[in-house]
C-alpha cells in the first residue's frame, strides 16, 4: 500500500493548464510542478505565457493560443501532447471574470448584452469542451488521466443583490450559466471518459483580490470561516484531484468556499 506521499507524487506526469497566467492558473501551475509534474503553459498572449513560465522554471513550457478560435486551439492542443510527449493532467482555468473588461459584460442585468453572453460561453465552457474531446486520446493513452474544471460558487447558486448593493462590481448572468455548464460538462465526460480518464471540478468562492473593503467584509459576514478565499486555497484541491490522491474520485465536484454555499 503506497504513502500518502507517494500518492500526491507527480513525477513523470505531464499537464496542460489553460488561463495559467492569471492568478488561479498560477496557483494550479504551481502545485503541479511542486508535485513533480511538467507543465504546458497555455493562455492568450505569448509575452505572459513567456513569462509565467519563466517565473515558474524549466518544467514550465509557454503556448500562447487564443482558445476562442477552435483550429487554433485543437492545433495547440495537439501540439502540446507532441512537446510533452503525452498528457495526464488538464486543467481548465481559462475564464471571463467579474473584472473582465467588455461593453455589455459586467454591468446591470437590463444592460448585459448577447454578444459579452456569447464571448463568455466561449472562454468559459466550449473551449473546455473542446480541450477536452482534443485530449481525451492522450489522456486515455496515459492510463492516469485527470481532468479538472474550473467552476465557481456562482455555478451552484445565484449572487446574493445585497452583497453588490452600492459597489462598483457586479456579478454577470453568464458567468453563473457557463461556470453552471462547466458542472454538466464534469458529470457527462465522467460518464463517457472513463474508466481510464477521470473528470472532476472545483467550485472557488470568492476569491479577495481588490474589492473594496466594505464588499469584502460583507463576504467574510456571509462566509462560516469568515474571510473570502485566497488563491493558496486552491492548491490542496488541485493536489488532491490531479495525482493519485483521487484515483477513485470522478464526477466530482469540490467546493472550496469557506461555507459560504453551507446556509
Amino acid at each position: 500500500m503506497r504513502s500518502v506521499k507517494q500518492l500526491m507524487d507527480l513525477k513523470g506526469r505531464h499537464a496542460l493548464v489553460t488561463g495559467a497566467a492569471g492568478h488561479v492558473g498560477l496557483a494550479a501551475c504551481e502545485t503541479l510542478l511542486e508535485l513533480g509534474a511538467s507543465v504546458v503553459v497555455m493562455d492568450r498572449l505569448d509575452k505572459d505565457c513567456r513569462r509565467r513560465a519563466a517565473r515558474l522554471g524549466p518544467r514550465a513550457l509557454p503556448m500562447a493560443c487564443d482558445i476562442r478560435d477552435e483550429q487554433v486551439l485543437r492545433a495547440s492542443v495537439k501540439k502540446a501532447v507532441k512537446n510533452l510527449r503525452s498528457l495526464d493532467i488538464l486543467i481548465h482555468c481559462a475564464a471571463f471574470t467579474g473584472d473582465t473588461k467588455m461593453a455589455g459584460w459586467a454591468v446591470p442585468f437590463p444592460n448585459q448584452s448577447s454578444m459579452a453572453w456569447e464571448a463568455a460561453f466561449k472562454v468559459n465552457l466550449t473551449s473546455a469542451f473542446i480541450m477536452t474531446q482534443e485530449a481525451r486520446q492522450a489522456l486515455s493513452a496515459s492510463g492516469r488521466g485527470s481532468v479538472i474544471l474550473m467552476s465557481s460558487i456562482y455555478g451552484m447558486v445565484g449572487p446574493n443583490p445585497s452583497l453588490y448593493e452600492g459597489m462598483p462590481l457586479n456579478n454577470p448572468l453568464a458567468y453563473g450559466a457557463s461556470k453552471g455548464g462547466l458542472l454538466q460538462l464534469t458529470k457527462y465526460l465522467a460518464a463517457v471518459m472513463g474508466p481510464k480518464v477521470r473528470v472532476n471540478a472545483i467550485s472557488p468562492g470568492g476569491i479577495e483580490r481588490g474589492q473594496p473593503k466594505a464588499f469584502i467584509s460583507r463576504y467574510a459576514q456571509r462566509t462560516p470561516l469568515k474571510r473570502m478565499a485566497v488563491e493558496e486555497d486552491i492548491k490542496g484541491a488541485v493536489a488532491y484531484l490531479a495525482g493519485d490522491l483521487s484515483r477513485y474520485v470522478t464526477g466530482h465536484n469540490l467546493v472550496v468556499d469557506g461555507g459560504f454555499t453551507a446556509w
